[in-house]
């Protein structure tokens, strides 16, 4: 933004603060959410619902206002156009996959509503992903058809030609609409068994190892969809803010397809910038933002712009005042939330972030409270239809092949005696788990246990009525001088010194130790930090063990989208083989 608007933006702050009354404190309301509209098949897609809310507005983006029937009735001619382009007479191209490459606006809707209503698999792609892991994508999936917005063309061309599959431009009408006279009447659209087809392949972020693609089948996604609906009590007043990347399970799933489902409206910003949402959260215009989810370091980002712009008292009465009465949800996912953030976040805003834990392969599991007091660090319970297990390796091997420390669901987790408040593997069974491993019978064979949980690779324990994630079994869990040390923790704790700025704590191998606890630490601008200096102040907060016997600086931790580390590159770059 140029500096200019930037300066206007502020005064425009200051105005509302002092010539606007502060609004009242929130004093609660229902939870109560919109009843379903009845559906002929329990497991139809969204867009299935979409008629039911007609002309209500479903997104808001740089193109415009887009209702619900737009989306409908636009979905359905690409869709018509893509069994043209496919020769498909029948109109259910069976389970072909369709990747898509669109921007965060109505266009990625339309394609992903497309595809499901031409019988296909969406695959979504993302822009910033290099030119040769897009070729894996689509090459993998086998798509036999790529959609491309208006601006990824050029960018898609040479990779298509590469792998001979046809590439489907989108025209103007997608992204503005087009009359009857134009297109043509739509078609009615064949009904037809939605429960067990599948629905989307989401690709891995690969922290652990190549991307895998995660099918799940449309029983699945409303299985995710319905369970975050009523815990988090979606209704058609809601209003979103969407400024995440739209190939992940929280952009598609919690920020797109729950408001979708209930006819809300969800705002879509092209890409995240921290003075866009801050103009959103206190801009007056209708209809205004009342839910807000991202990463951690989003929230971090919006915490140094108040930090930097937001600097009068007054002005930050107004703020809190503000998101305190319209704002009635705030979400933190898909990495750990560091807890100063957590608390800055809370004096800002007046909002404990609520905190979920999810992965690709199962949608989101578990979430905390919505209307009753958060453990900050807690990822809270089970959701609706999720089972959760934490296990350990049954030394006996005697009937079960792992011992039991915790089981619950969205009532109660039952402990097994002897084993409060210890750590283990986190398994998850329910309808939201994932049908399989695109074309990887063996890997998905391997991903659950003999009895049918999936082992979802992290360490946890239940402790206080909650679950609490400890990190990636395989390299959060360093096992050091015959400890294990949560690397989760230690960073935690770590973000708290006043001179770091971010941290990624590895194990990295030692003959000795078997692992040696190691900080890769950014500073903040223009202070210093000592391995010395840091072990002494380590020691007021972490056990001895747990202290880093290695300080290593660097200038930027690299994150992915959605804020994850790649801890096994980032061993490669400082240890490699």
């Amino acid at each position: 933004m140029l500096p200019h608007m930037m300066r206007s933006f502020r005064r425009l702050v200051c105005a509302l603060a002092s010539c606007w009354p502060v609004p009242m404190r929130h004093r609660g309301g229902s939870l109560l959410h919109t009843a379903s509209v009845a559906c002929p098949d329990r497991t139809a897609p969204v867009f299935t619902r979409a008629l039911a809310f007609g002309d209500r507005v479903a997104l808001i983006d740089q193109h415009g206002h887009h209702t619900y029937k737009d989306l409908y009735n636009r979905g359905l001619r690409l869709s018509q156009e893509i069994c043209r382009l496919r020769g498909c007479v029948s109109g259910d191209l069976g389970e072909e996959r369709i990747s898509f490459l669109c921007s965060n606006d109505v266009s990625y809707v339309i394609a992903q509503w497309a595809s499901w209503m031409s019988g296909g698999i969406a695959v979504p792609l993302f822009r910033k992903h290099p030119e040769v892991q897009l070729e894996y994508f689509i090459r993998d999936s086998q798509s036999s058809v790529v959609i491309a917005g208006q601006e990824y063309v050029e960018l898609l061309s040479p990779v298509v030609r590469k792998l001979g599959v046809p590439l489907l431009p989108l025209t103007p009408a997608v992204y503005d609409g087009a009359t009857e006279e134009e297109e043509g009447p739509v078609q009615e659209l064949q009904e037809r068994e939605w429960r067990d087809r599948g629905a989307m392949i989401i690709y891995t972020s690969g922290t652990t190892g190549q991307p895998k693609g995660v099918l799940s089948t449309h029983h699945n996604i409303r299985a995710m969809v319905t369970g975050l609906v009523h815990k988090w009590a979606w209704t058609k007043d809601d209003v979103i803010l969407h400024v995440l990347p739209l190939h992940h399970v929280h952009g598609v799933v919690n920020k797109l397809l729950c408001p979708l489902w209930v006819g809300a409206t969800c705002v879509m910003a092209p890409e995240f910038s921290a003075q866009l949402v801050w103009e959103k959260f206190l801009s007056s215009e209708t209809p205004r933002i009342n839910v807000f989810m991202a990463v951690p370091t989003i929230y971090t980002k919006l915490i140094d712009y108040y930090d930097r712009h937001f600097t009068q008292p007054h002005v930050q009465d107004f703020i809190r005042a503000v998101c305190e009465e319209k704002i009635r949800l705030m979400v933190s996912g898909s990495s750990a939330l560091p807890l100063p953030v957590l608390e800055k976040w809370r004096s800002i805003t007046g909002h404990t972030l609520l905190e979920r834990y999810g992965m690709t392969e199962v949608g989101m599991a578990l979430s905390s409270p919505l209307a009753t007091a958060r453990l900050p660090g807690s990822v809270g319970t089970p959701l609706p239809g999720v089972q959760v297990r934490i296990v350990s390796e049954n030394p006996q091997k005697e009937g079960r092949p792992y011992a039991i420390h915790a089981e619950g669901d969205e009532r109660e987790t039952k402990v097994t005696p002897g084993f409060e408040e210890k750590e283990g593997e986190l398994l998850v069974r329910g309808s939201s788990v994932f049908r399989e491993y695109w074309d990887k019978p063996e890997e998905t064979k391997n991903a659950f246990t003999s009895d049918g949980w999936f082992k979802t690779g992290d360490t946890a324990v239940f402790k206080d009525g909650g679950y609490w994630i400890r990190g990636r079994t395989s390299l959060d869990i360093i096992k050091s001088g015959g400890y294990k040390v949560s690397a989760l923790e230690v960073e935690r704790h770590l973000l708290a010194h006043p001179s770091i700025a971010d941290v990624a704590v590895i194990g990295v191998p030692d003959m000795t130790w078997g692992q040696r606890v190691t900080a890769v630490v950014t500073l903040r601008e223009g202070l210093s930090l000592t391995h010395r200096e840091l072990k002494e102040w380590a020691r007021g907060v972490l056990a001895p063990y747990a202290v880093p016997s290695e300080l290593l600086l660097v200038e930027e931790i690299p994150r992915n989208q959605m804020g994850k580390v790649n801890k096994k590159d980032l061993l490669r770059q400082f240890y490699p083989l």
